[in-house]
């Protein structure tokens, strides 16, 4: 019995930059695979200084987002070139995937790049389905507010990941966030709600955790997408050409 070869992915290591910046880089490399110059990606980020990102079709939010401090900082206001409601991103991990020529409705391709998320952390022992949002899921300015089939809930139906999708032509971009650390104060300053509490939490400042959580996931993505990857991070070059993409947009 012979098995298909996997395919080459190139992996970005974890990155902290403002949200913005993040936002440009996933815009890009969607773009840049788009007209094959460049090779499906998957990579993990964090956002510093804070911020809240927007679906790209959100147009309502509420007013107070626009001029929200936390710890005598303002909080940075970003939309996201995928869908979905607004994401605080604090406490969090996020994860993106560029691919391409994924068959089927955007609820099986959700299902499909999900599934190294489920794998990776079942490792760690915690088990996540997919979640069901209500009929008033579109009135909630949240993501975290509910969870759709997109979504991973604990057992308990916390909602840990929130993940939304953009395809564009044959090009597929799926982004995520995985709520690790959320500040409960924070949240209920943003949400005027309290936050999800998951059954999983790890610290982010400790390296040694991440690059944990990182290599299991990273290699939950090889075992499911049968691929494998080589690291290389963003140049000064790639950077460059993404600040002046960022400019253009």
């Amino acid at each position: 019995m012979t098995t298909n070869n996997p395919i080459s992915w190139r992996f970005i290591p974890l990155m902290v930059a403002s949200g913005k910046l993040q936002m440009a880089i996933d815009a890009w490399l969607l773009q840049q695979h788009l007209q094959e110059n460049h090779p499906p990606t998957l990579r993990f980020y964090r956002f510093d200084p804070v911020a809240i990102s927007l679906g790209s079709l959100q147009r309502n939010y509420p007013p107070h987002w626009d001029t929200l401090q936390w710890q005598n900082q303002p909080i940075d206001l970003v939309c996201r070139p995928t869908g979905g409601r607004g994401v605080l991103h604090s406490g969090d991990l996020c994860y993106s995937i560029i691919t391409s020529n994924i068959k089927g409705k955007r609820s099986e391709i959700y299902q499909y790049l999900c599934e190294f998320l489920i794998q990776g952390w079942r490792t760690f022992g915690l088990d996540l389905f997919y979640g069901k949002a209500g009929r008033g899921y579109i009135h909630n300015a949240s993501c975290f507010g509910t969870a759709t089939n997109a979504d991973l809930v604990d057992s308990w139906g916390n909602k840990f990941i929130g993940s939304a999708l953009r395809c564009s032509g044959k090009g597929i971009l799926q982004q995520g966030s995985i709520q690790l650390a959320t500040d409960p104060n924070l949240f209920k300053t943003v949400f005027s709600e309290i936050a999800p509490k998951p059954q999983f939490s790890g610290s982010l400042d400790d390296p040694t955790f991440l690059e944990t959580a990182i290599a299991t996931l990273t290699e939950a993505a090889c075992q499911c997408f049968n691929i494998e990857f080589f690291s290389k991070p963003l140049s000064n070059d790639e950077l460059t050409l993404i600040r002046d993409f960022k400019e253009q947009s």
